[in-house]
């Protein structure tokens, strides 16, 4: 990753620019950090005025190359985060390639006015106008090592590549002292802006059509799915809402075979994530199956945040240039 680096930062190996706008949504570790809540909130933000499209690689779906979504597949076909972004924002362009130059290339042909790149910050073959990198709170990069020892897929300096950085996932009453000791700890560039988040949980419940009051669950016993990075700190949450469940676990983008399914099959009511959602719907029955809706919460500065986004995008807007 070093040498990696050190070619693309020298110039050696080319960064593909763009006259569009680009905004790279990324980490430094394995996962886990909020990316798709992000990706999700600019979709929303960015989509009430331009033409958005967001580029992912697609992890684990069956798929090959590019793949522009019409919002009808299966999550196994086109991965679950890029069905999930579809099915919320059916009118976003959404598509998949590991290829992200050639992922570009296509979506050109879309006419998009913005492009966000899911997950690729460390794709450097791609030179993005605007680089926001996410590290969790309790798990900031400046406290891991490299795989194997830790969780990290390049060294931490590579923060500086970043020109925002968010620390995700913080508990809601993160004070001014706390926020002030991690932007210690961070040692942020004079460039670098650095905002707060916290994940805002849904009160309702979702399965198709039909919501109900997640409250209401606290008479009733189920069982919690999850198939993400770190399902923590949402454990943490239901267990706080005093609701009764037995959690069972499986890797990052888990794709289930039919003897799981049979298995979750015989439980009388699931909770899951919104993501792994897209690969259990149409596997069991909907009756039994809800998801749990999650979104961003800016701590503070979320104005100052949009501002920035927006700055970039109107001072690289592709609809000029056309």
């Amino acid at each position: 990753m070093l040498i990696r680096n050190f070619l693309y930062d020298s110039g050696i190996l080319k960064s593909k620019s763009y006259e569009i706008p680009i905004i790279c949504v990324g980490n430094l570790n394995t996962g886990g950090t909020g990316k798709s809540p992000m990706i999700e909130f600019l979709l929303k933000v960015l989509g009430k005025e331009y033409r958005v499209a967001s580029l992912s690689r697609g992890y684990k779906r069956k798929t090959r190359g590019y793949y522009l979504l019409m919002g009808r597949e299966a999550a196994a076909e086109v991965g679950d985060e890029p069905l999930q972004f579809k099915k919320k924002f059916p009118d976003a362009l959404v598509a998949v390639d590991a290829d992200r130059q050639n992922g570009i290339s296509n979506l050109l042909k879309e006419n998009p006015e913005v492009i966000l790149l899911d997950d690729a910050f460390q794709h450097r073959k791609v030179k993005a106008g605007l680089n926001i990198l996410l590290t969790a709170f309790g798990a900031l990069y400046t406290d891991d090592f490299m795989l194997p020892t830790g969780n990290l897929r390049e060294p931490g300096f590579g923060a500086e590549r970043a020109d925002i950085i968010l620390v995700t996932k913080c508990p809601p009453n993160l004070n001014r002292s706390e926020q002030e000791h991690i932007r210690t700890k961070l040692e942020l560039r004079n460039y670098q802006e650095l905002f707060f988040t916290s994940i805002r949980y849904s009160e309702e419940i979702i399965s198709g059509e039909k919501r109900i009051m997640l409250r209401d669950l606290k008479t009733t016993p189920f069982t919690l799915v999850t198939g993400i990075a770190k399902p923590q700190p949402l454990v943490k949450y239901l267990e706080g809402e005093k609701l009764k469940f037995e959690h069972k676990t499986f890797g990052d983008h888990h794709n289930f075979n039919s003897s799981e399914i049979a298995e979750l099959q015989k439980e009388d009511l699931i909770l899951t994530t919104e993501k792994d959602y897209m690969r259990l719907q149409n596997r069991i029955a909907k009756e039994k199956l809800f998801y749990l809706p999650i979104e961003v919460s800016f701590i503070n500065g979320e104005m100052e945040f949009l501002e920035e986004v927006l700055a970039y995008v109107n001072r690289v807007d592709f609809r000029e240039s056309r």
